[in-house]
């Protein structure tokens, strides 16, 4: 029972306003896109019940900030396994690049399945230092799958951050592929052998486009829904077919047809037919081909990403999950990659026995946060639970057992000279021990 004088009295206020919160809002869909996204119709009851200004809520609305100002950089594509622990108000925040034409799923699952919310946000990733992220799309684990369509090559933060005093195990995963059709017909092989950029008449001038080399006569389809603008011959492309995408800034391009099928200002679909494989034009003399191109109102860009036919997934977690959300200590020194106060990639040296905790894992490695408040990837092969001790001793003095490695953090209690302790790991100047039940972090330099 809650009342003013326990400490569940707060957890039960935090706890009433989860389930206001995600109760259904006639005003607002529960997944994607209204007006105010789920995690900001969240954070204003937060606000409206004055929670923000308690330490719980300080902590929750501060992650959220860092996990955009700090993400942990990654390569497409991904996935991690992680845990957010109901008692420590936690986000995470990780930043990607992707290239004009992919297409982002980005999936989120969680166990249990019901009674707690992640909120998943994708942002633009701020162009400057002085500029902030701006918000793309919004879902929750209610969802379906986000999907996006990337307009231009550009950096993304994808932040995901729990309910208040809620917490479970989830999996992220972010794939890549095409946002267009392939524009060769499926039912006959065909081979890219010519790639944007390659040189052309004797480096005079770049390709623009990809050659997609199939037999003559392969059935060249529609790779989106949209108007034939114009069927047309010259001396470059031959014969070609200029295709406008429904709602799209760009148009494509069909060069080098044997035979054009669609008409001017005819409406097709994807997968309708547009012509067949030739090599018209200055194409005469090699192997049939489609020469395929896609040009804005600024010129051509590369068509690839548009239709690449690999869906390229992420690989498989290989790092065992029984070390989230539990210290973990460097079996060696090694050397890793992190973000300074700054935002700028430094190395780090990190030796033998530091203490990390672990927040997720990620193909053979682990995402882990160094007692000083850095999120780093660490391989899975170079770190072991901490559970079991490095040493025992007994202390020579009574020592405060702190709550970080920090001279001015708070005391869990006073430990007595002559108690024995375990000692776990190290970071800096402490040690990470247990001493009982107990665990915490004690002065090394003082013993």
């Amino acid at each position: 029972m809650c009342n003013r004088s326990s400490a569940l009295w707060l957890a039960c206020i935090f706890l009433s306003i989860v389930v206001i919160a995600t109760s259904c809002d006639t005003n607002s869909p529960p997944g994607l896109f209204g007006k105010k996204n789920l995690h900001d119709q969240y954070a204003n009851k937060i606000k409206n019940a004055g929670l923000n200004e308690t330490a719980l809520g300080r902590q929750w609305f501060a992650a959220a900030e860092e996990s955009l100002a700090s993400p942990l950089s990654v390569n497409l594509p991904y996935s991690e396994t992680g845990y957010f622990a109901a008692e420590e108000p936690k986000a995470a925040g990780i930043t990607f690049r992707a290239k004009r034409g992919e297409k982002l799923t980005i999936t989120l699952t969680k166990r249990p399945t019901t009674g707690y919310l992640i909120f998943m946000d994708l942002w633009e990733n701020a162009p400057t230092a002085n500029s902030k992220p701006t918000l793309l799309r919004s879902a929750d684990t209610t969802s379906q799958p986000l999907e996006y369509e990337v307009d231009d090559d550009q950096n993304f933060i994808l932040r995901l951050q729990p309910e208040l005093l809620k917490g479970g195990e989830y999996t992220l995963s972010i794939s890549t592929g095409p946002t267009l059709a392939f524009p060769v017909t499926p039912k006959v092989k065909s081979t890219i052998a010519s790639f944007w950029g390659a040189g052309r008449d004797a480096g005079a001038r770049k390709h623009e486009g990809i050659d997609i080399f199939a037999p003559r006569g392969t059935l060249l389809v529609a790779a989106a829904d949209g108007i034939v603008t114009r069927v047309q011959e010259n001396k470059l492309g031959g014969k070609v077919v200029f295709l406008r995408p429904d709602n799209k800034n760009y148009t494509l391009y069909y060069a080098h047809l044997q035979k054009q099928i669609a008409e001017p200002g005819q409406r097709v679909r994807v997968g309708d037919s547009i012509g067949l494989v030739g090599n018209t034009g200055n194409a005469i003399t090699t192997d049939p081909h489609l020469h395929f191109g896609i040009y804005t109102y600024t010129g051509a860009i590369d068509p690839l990403p548009f239709i690449n036919r690999v869906i390229k997934t992420p690989d498989k977690i290989t790092a065992p999950l029984n070390k989230l959300a539990k210290w973990v200590r460097t079996t060696r020194a090694i050397r890793i990659s992190a973000k300074n106060s700054f935002n700028q990639d430094e190395e780090l040296t990190v030796e033998a026995n530091t203490a990390l905790k672990v927040q997720a894992a990620s193909a053979n490695r682990y995402k882990v946060s160094t007692p000083g408040g850095e999120t780093v990837f660490v391989p899975g092969a170079d770190v072991e639970l901490s559970a079991s001790p490095l040493r025992k001793m007994s202390l020579k003095a009574t020592q405060p057992l702190l709550d970080q490695p920090h001279p001015l953090a708070a005391r869990k209690t006073i430990l007595a000279e002559g108690k024995p302790v375990n000692i776990l790991a190290t970071y800096k100047d402490f040690y990470l021990v247990n001493s009982g039940k107990l665990e915490g972090w004690i002065c090394r330099v003082c013993l």
